[in-house]
């Protein structure tokens, strides 16, 4: 069988090479070969991004001289280039070479072998320009000179303060004035009511290597924290399960009520007629369909009101009993949630106060109050040296909650967006406006 090979599309435009066109002389644009023009434009436009035009630009621009070299050599060829030429060799290694000698005045040398006896520097002269100087000096000339001038005033003197005829005017306003809030006390949000220290002072539990009685209370009390809080909220999704399935109840008692009220409504319209006998099969003959009448029409009528009122008096008793055990469960947990604020609040005291938090049911503000890190660590995280204690916790969020509990300043949240106005772009219809 022969092998199938895919078909080759060109993707650029049939051009006619041999064949010219047949068409009028007026026509002849239409079959006129441009892909040279395309593809030299599209090299210009290529050599635009790069830079610019390779004909306009100058040569200094495309080409440089090089001056130094290949750099590289040397690392890509090491035994050829480490090796000096054969001439510098035989010129170090022989001993006739002389050194090149100097053209400046070289010094004296500062020894002698006692032959010739050397020549000291002349000090005792004086120079010229010294000599010059010291004329100068003497005439009275110096270079630098302190010219004292006595003083203007006195430091002593009292100086008289400055009166200016204008008055000073008060231009602070009066109806302006600090809201009351400002003089009264900070209403801390603790349970007790008592005032909160800025930095409470943390207890035996919270030091980095504590002991073990402490440690285990404090450990037995977190978990039991942890305990209650999914107590409640597996509470709470019970509630919201009972509340779906009594909706679904509701809903599907509704459906089968309307369905038997369209069944019965059927069930009076027709009927069945009598059998025949002498062996022969069963038929349904139905009834000729008459016009309802008004008292038809009526009774339909008090038969759907019924039928409505008793689905909504169904419906508002299912309510009535779903209100009663929220309001039930909801006693049950502010009960619970008392018990536990009034035995904590008996087993602390005023200077454990700050450390074991008992907040009061009302908060101040809208927004609730964040809640409080974790400040416990498993056992096994426990390390006996502050060195290889790892960082944790945010000290700018413990100084917000801080003051947010003692009253200073109610709860905010982030705003990451300002409110933009809402713009409305419309289309104006002058542009259909036109006169004859």
């Amino acid at each position: 069988m022969p092998a199938l090979h895919p078909r080759t599309v060109s993707t650029e435009a049939p051009a006619t090479y041999s064949q010219p066109s047949r068409k009028g002389k007026k026509a002849w644009r239409k079959n006129v070969d441009i892909t040279e023009v395309t593809k030299g434009l599209d090299e210009l436009n290529e050599e635009i991004i790069k830079g610019g035009v390779v004909a306009e630009r100058p040569s200094d621009e495309l080409f440089i001289l090089d001056t130094v070299g290949d750099t590289t050599i040397p690392t890509k060829f090491p035994k050829h280039t480490a090796k000096s030429l054969k001439a510098d060799e035989i010129i170090a290694a022989r001993n006739s070479a002389i050194a090149a000698v100097s053209v400046r005045k070289r010094a004296g040398d500062k020894t002698s072998d006692g032959a010739i006896p050397t020549k000291r520097a002349r000090r005792e002269y004086v120079t010229v320009k010294e000599l010059s100087r010291l004329r100068k000096v003497a005439d009275g000339h110096h270079e630098s000179t302190v010219e004292v001038t006595d003083a203007s005033y006195d430091p002593w003197a009292v100086v008289p303060e400055p009166t200016s005829s204008e008055t000073v005017k008060d231009k602070r306003d009066a109806k302006k004035k600090a809201p009351k809030s400002f003089s009264e006390k900070s209403i801390s949000l603790l349970a007790s009511g008592k005032p909160m220290a800025a930095v409470p002072t943390p207890a035996g539990d919270y030091s980095y290597n504590p002991r073990f009685e402490d440690y285990e209370a404090r450990y037995t009390e977190e978990c039991n924290k942890a305990v209650e809080a999914e107590k409640k909220r597996l509470e709470e999704e019970e509630i919201d399960r009972v509340k779906a399935e009594a909706a679904a109840r509701s809903a599907a008692e509704a459906d089968a009520a309307e369905a038997r009220a369209e069944l019965s409504e059927w069930d009076e319209d027709s009927e069945w007629e009598g059998f025949q006998s002498g062996g022969e099969e069963m038929r349904q003959t139905l009834k000729k369909q008459k016009r309802k009448t008004k008292a038809d029409r009526n009774r339909i009528q008090r038969r759907k009101d019924e039928e409505r009122r008793l689905k909504h008096e169904t419906k508002t008793k299912l309510r009535k009993e779903q209100l009663e055990r929220i309001k039930q469960i909801a006693q049950e947990v502010a009960e619970r949630e008392q018990a536990l604020t009034l035995s904590k609040a008996e087993e602390s005291d005023s200077s454990t106060a700050s450390n074991n938090e008992v907040l009061r049911r009302k908060q101040l503000g809208k927004l609730k109050l964040p809640e409080k890190d974790l400040e416990l660590v498993l056992p096994d995280e426990l390390q006996d040296s502050l060195r290889l204690l790892k960082p944790e916790g945010n000290l700018l969020k413990d100084r917000y909650r801080s003051l947010l509990i003692r009253g200073k300043m109610e709860s905010r949240r982030r705003i990451p967006f300002r409110k933009q106005a809402k713009t409305k772009i419309t289309e104006k219809w002058s542009y259909k406006d036109f006169n004859i």
